[in-house]
This record gives C-alpha cells, sequence and structure tokens, in this order.
C-alpha cells in the first residue's frame, strides 16, 4: 500500500470555494467577508517493541467564513464541502453577525497591506512513503536506541509521520492566495535503568523536506544516549547559579518573551512588557529579528491568516524592544499596524553567537546544563518564572553529573537582562530559532 500524495481537492478547486463563499456572503449583506480552506493529507505509524501500535491515514479538509456588518462580526466553519452546505455555512455566519454587539476594533485587515507577489519559499516536499516503509523507519529507529546499551530496558515507542497540506485565503479586498507545505518527522522514546532507577529521554526529527531529516538509526542512538547519560541524577541544594539552556529549552524562553509581547496580552494590560517599546530588555548584543522568507523553513510563510504579507523586520537590536507581534485587531487596539503575526511568529531568530555547546560549558565554569522543563509555571503579568527542571551539574566547563528534580526560578526580565551568550548550535524545528543561551544566574530550588 502508497501513501497517497495527491491531495484529495486540488488548490483550484479549494479557491473556487474560498470565492463562492465570499460572494454569497456579499449576496447575503456583509460589507465584508474572508474565508480561510484548509485541505491536508497524512499518515502517522507508531511502533514499539518492535510491534505496529498505531497506524492512521489523516484526511482533512474544512472552511472558515467570517463575515462583517458594520463592525459586527460572525464566523462559521464546515467540514461539508458540498454547495448546500457552504451556503448554510455563510448564513450561519450572517446571523450570528447580526446579533453580536459593535467592536470598533473589528474589521479585515488594511488592504494596503496584502500580499501581492511573493517568492517560492520551497515549502513542498511531498514523501513517497508507503505505509510498510514509514514502519520500517519507525521500527529501525527503536532498535536503534534498544540496542544501544543493555541499561535499555524498555521503549515508549518510536513514530514515522508525515503530512501534506493545502491553505487558502481569501477576502472582500480582491486578496487570494494560496501555498502547499509539508511537514515530516522520525521520533523515538525509550527507558534506561540502573540500580539507582529508571529514567526516559527522547529525541526527533522534523524537516519540510524527507531529505533533510536525520537517519533513523542516528535518531534512536541519540533517544538512547540521553536516556543512559540521565541514569543516578541527584538533587542539588538550593542556590543561586549560572545555568544554560540547550536550544529546544532555550526556545522556550524566547517563547516566553513572545508571549508577553504578543498584542492580546498586550491591550489586555497582561504583560510585564507592556508600554516596553524602546526599553532596554536584553543585553546590546542581543538581536532577535523575524525571516519569514527563508526556503524551505518551517516558520516560513508567504502572508499571515489575515492575508497580510510577511516581512523581515528586526523585534529585538541592540537589546532594545523595537516591534510587538500583532494581528490586525490587536493593533488597532494599541492604535497601531498589525505586524504581520496574525498566526503567530515566522522563523523568529536570535541572532547566533561564536561558542558552540562545549564552549559555552567551558564559558560558564560552573553551573547547571538546563536539558528538560517540565510545568508552566509562568506568570506573564509579573514576569515571575518558576519550573521544574532536569539535566546536568557543570564543575571546571565539564558535566559532572546529572541532576533532576529541581526548580529553577527567576524573574523574565531579570533573566533576559542576564542572558551573557547565545550559542552558534541553532536549532531550526520550530517558529523560533535559538542556540543554548547562557544566563547569568538562576535560584534553583531544591534540597
Amino acid at each position: 500500500m502508497t501513501a497517497i500524495q495527491e491531495l484529495p481537492r486540488d488548490q483550484q478547486t479549494m479557491e473556487r470555494i474560498v470565492e463562492q463563499m465570499l460572494d454569497e456572503a456579499r449576496k447575503s449583506g456583509a460589507e465584508s467577508a474572508e474565508a480561510a480552506a484548509s485541505n491536508d493529507l497524512g499518515l502517522s505509524v507508531n511502533v514499539r517493541l518492535g510491534e505496529v501500535e498505531t497506524l492512521e491515514h489523516h484526511k482533512d479538509q474544512g472552511v472558515a467564513i467570517t463575515v462583517y456588518f458594520g463592525r459586527r462580526k460572525g464566523t462559521a466553519s464546515t467540514s461539508d464541502l458540498r454547495p448546500e452546505a457552504l451556503r448554510e455555512a455563510v448564513q450561519a455566519a450572517c446571523r450570528i453577525a447580526r446579533y453580536t454587539a459593535e467592536d470598533p476594533y473589528a474589521g479585515l485587515a488594511d488592504p494596503a497591506l496584502m500580499a501581492r507577489d511573493w517568492p517560492d519559499l520551497d515549502l513542498d516536499h511531498p514523501w513517497d512513503l508507503s505505509v510498510e516503509q514509514a514502519i520500517e523507519l519507525a521500527q529501525c529507529c527503536e532498535a536503534a536506541a534498544r540496542n544501544h546499551d543493555a541499561r535499555i530496558i524498555n521503549s515508549e515507542g518510536a513514530s514515522a509521520n508525515t503530512v501534506r497540506g493545502l491553505v487558502v485565503y481569501g477576502n472582500t479586498h480582491g486578496f487570494l492566495g494560496a501555498y502547499t507545505t509539508t511537514r515530516h518527522s522520525l521520533s523515538c522514546s525509550v527507558v534506561a535503568a540502573d540500580d539507582k532507577g529508571m529514567q526516559r529521554d527522547y529525541w526527533y526529527t522534523v524537516s519540510r523536506d524527507p531529505a533533510g531529516l536525520q537517519a533513523p538509526d542516528a535518531v534512536g542512538l541519540e533517544a538512547a544516549r540521553r536516556a543512559v547519560r540521565r541514569l543516578g541524577g541527584r538533587r542539588l541544594s538550593t542556590r543561586q547559579c549560572a545555568a544554560l539552556y540547550v536550544p529546544e529549552m532555550a526556545r522556550s524562553l524566547i517563547g516566553h518573551f513572545v508571549g508577553a509581547v504578543r498584542g492580546g496580552a498586550l491591550y489586555r494590560k497582561a504583560s510585564f512588557l507592556v508600554d516596553a517599546l524602546e526599553q532596554d530588555i536584553f543585553p546590546s548584543f542581543v538581536r532577535i529579528h523575524e525571516q519569514p522568507h527563508l526556503k524551505g523553513a518551517l516558520g516560513s510563510l508567504p502572508f499571515d491568516s489575515e492575508g497580510v504579507a510577511t516581512t523581515p523586520r528586526d523585534v529585538v537590536s541592540g537589546g532594545v524592544l523595537k516591534g510587538y507581534v500583532l494581528d490586525s485587531y490587536s493593533a488597532r487596539r494599541l492604535g497601531m499596524t498589525t505586524t504581520g503575526n496574525a498566526g503567530g511568529v515566522h522563523n523568529l531568530t536570535i541572532e547566533p553567537g561564536d561558542l558552540d555547546l562545549d564552549g559555552l560549558l567551558r564559558s560558564m565554569g560552573s553551573g547547571l546544563l538546563v536539558t528538560e522543563l517540565i510545568g508552566h509555571g509562568i506568570n506573564l503579568v509579573t514576569g515571575d518564572y518558576s519550573r521544574g527542571a532536569a539535566g546536568f551539574w557543570v564543575e571546571n566547563g565539564e558535566i559532572a553529573w546529572p541532576v533532576e528534580e529541581i526548580t529553577v526560578a527567576g524573574n523574565l526580565r531579570d533573566l533576559f537582562k542576564g542572558i551573557r551568550a547565545v550559542g552558534s548550535d541553532v536549532n531550526t524545528d520550530s517558529n523560533i530559532r535559538t542556540g543554548s543561551l547562557l544566563l547569568e544566574r538562576v535560584t534553583v530550588a531544591g534540597e
């Protein structure tokens, strides 16, 4: 059985559906409207202990319509793409809009900001992956992990996933745009044990192009290596110390920054960075910028979910906050202009430094290497930060022993300002691209 590479409905068909819904909205009296249609196809295989646990084919489609009667808004969606179902969705949105309250900030994005021409972003790389091949990849991945070390005693499984999706967006400004993307991944999670207890860890690889994935045995070996090295974990005594966040954990810190400068938090006054434009938030060497047009990158898109053109820009330059993360609604609430971030950020990148992880460890000398974070103890109103953590204690620039059952805490303003270095080991598996982050000081709560 081979995977189906062609989407259930082609781009022209989906574009016609969007145009039909917009026409129906106009006929129903809407002053303006926008519609978004999606259409995707995927395959997901999970194996555990060499046996197939789950096998799923994904085949999803749907469309959402938003209509505006003045500043009154109504939204409806459907996965039924028959003409009569589409008309009913439009009518439902219109009924909702007629009974909602006026919102002076509601409406389509400014027509002058719509995307016009955009480059080929190289986002579509279908994977002709059969079910049998997907099973073999996942089994190979897990077998490499289980055979790596006798201390690997169990497996939480390995998976192979592929999905291809089409997005079409149009509005009554006359904008109609579409793009097709792919996303492929392999992952593995295993359990290691010794006479002191058990530990689990995982590894994964993700790419728009299957040629960009790590080999399945490499993913399995890394998962096993990470699980084994955590054996013999100890708690630390409560202290303040330097901390080095590996890229996968550093990404969460930058994610908290994004949450604090997102329009919704700002106009609700629910962020510690309200009115922080042009303030020093990071050290002067820090630059954080969006790169929405990187070819093949996971965060690349030609336009946001309102049709606004995505553009490269600096969010932080010289450590100074230069811009927020806004869609058109939050921008109007703040008396500003959308930044093209309806739907999220696009390859938000913290500019890397010269040192790799080993170099950062030597630079830190002694401190905590954070490789796992647990829980969500973040208060964006105050910036207070507290999360469960695990990792390694570092002495003289080298890993000394694994650490577990601790909490790292501080205030995000202090943590951001206390960044000493950004690593060259940039992780590109997300919309946020960062290397390891070396922090001057965190509070560790332990024994």
